[in-house]
């Protein structure tokens, strides 16, 4: 349990930096950067978490960026500002690099060596897994805005 608790505050301290660093990137006013670093900790860290305890990593990432998306819009009617400011900032240390890179590393050892059965499963697995962790985010930041700015009743 203890171990998890250090995990997760490890997880958050990490992925508060690049919140904060493309926060910056986006000129995001100095006074909402602690929102940015709280966001893309609560983020990962809770992404982490429920890959800890089995789910695959793209339904966490959907419900990571659901999760902050909501908190995103909590945040913006209390401090008067863009949603956006908070949660595209939030998510960014969710962005698949690595399993886009290795993706590209497959499809490039595949013009190098020539087709094995192995590049392309490297090649398909890793890019469809970022192609699904990135319309996770995409669809986790989308739902808060769907649920809560809707103007017409759902029935």
């Amino acid at each position: 349990m203890m171990e998890l608790f250090w995990l997760l505050a490890r997880d958050g301290f990490w992925s508060a930096i690049p919140a904060v660093g493309f926060a910056m990137l986006f000129n995001v006013p100095p006074r909402m950067l602690k929102y940015c670093a709280m966001g893309g900790a609560l983020a990962h860290s809770l992404r982490t978490l429920l890959i800890h305890q089995g789910v695959p990593i793209e339904w966490a990432t959907l419900a990571a960026s659901t999760m902050v998306g909501f908190v995103c819009v909590h945040w913006s009617r209390r401090l008067l500002a863009p949603r956006p400011v908070f949660s595209v900032a939030s998510i960014i240390p969710m962005i698949p690099g690595g399993y886009a890179f290795k993706a590209m590393i497959a499809i490039v050892e595949l013009n190098i060596h020539g087709v094995t059965m192995t590049l392309i499963e490297s090649a398909l697995e890793n890019g469809l897994k970022a192609l699904f962790i990135v319309g996770a985010l995409s669809f986790g930041l989308a739902i808060p805005s769907l649920v809560v700015y809707r103007n017409r009743p759902i029935v």
